[in-house]
């Protein structure tokens, strides 16, 4: 798969931050059954890789690993099973590293620099991070313009409520949400709002 083709799996690439034990393809299995197939495990906590392994085994789950800083934890998440890369930043080595390992990366950018760079690297497809930090949707609604062929997955402060704003840009292919799981739930909370979150509007 390519990361265009990830992207438009579904509207809502959940990005998790797991900080407490539980059965990882338990939850890789209600966010797919729940129309969310593609999933992001970011490098927060000292549960990510096997979290990461775990569920990039369930059927159906697209599993990528988020937070990717070097081509040392490239390494280590390509070994454990990631099937894509998202990172907080653009750097040349990554991207060069993601190239030649042949795993689709969406690096973060938050200026038109960044995104000429990425382009200089053969990338046009981004994450807008951190979002509203960043300047929200105006700012998106700005970068955007100058680059016609350039699609990007806003991440960091979108909630549920301004979601569909995001996802109603051109330019913008599916949002990053942070919201689907968080310490404590079980998986009749997540799958409820893994629903809600497949039902945006594109």
């Amino acid at each position: 798969m390519t990361i265009d083709d990830i992207m438009r799996a579904a509207p809502v690439i959940p990005v998790l931050v797991l900080e407490e034990e539980r059965d990882w393809a338990a939850l890789a299995e209600t966010l797919v059954a729940a129309g969310l197939p593609v999933i992001e495990v970011t490098l927060r906590t000292p549960h990510a890789l096997t979290a990461l392994g775990a569920m990039a085994r369930v059927p159906g789950a697209i599993v990528g690993a988020g937070t990717v800083l070097n081509e040392v934890q490239l390494a280590r998440v390509l070994d454990a099973g990631a099937r894509f890369v998202v990172s907080p930043g653009l750097t040349d080595p990554l991207a060069r590293a993601a190239r030649d390992a042949d795993i689709p990366l969406l690096p973060g950018v938050a200026t038109a620099s960044d995104i000429m760079r990425g382009l200089d690297l053969g990338l046009d497809r981004f994450k807008f991070f951190p979002a509203e930090a960043s300047g929200g949707i105006p700012a998106l609604k700005a970068l955007s313009a100058p680059f016609g062929n350039v699609h990007f997955c806003p991440t960091g402060g979108v909630r549920p409520h301004t979601a569909s704003s995001w996802l109603a840009l051109d330019s913008v292919l599916c949002v990053g949400g942070s919201w689907l799981v968080k310490p404590g739930d079980d998986l009749a909370t997540v799958g409820e709002r893994a629903r809600a979150a497949r039902d945006l509007q594109h």
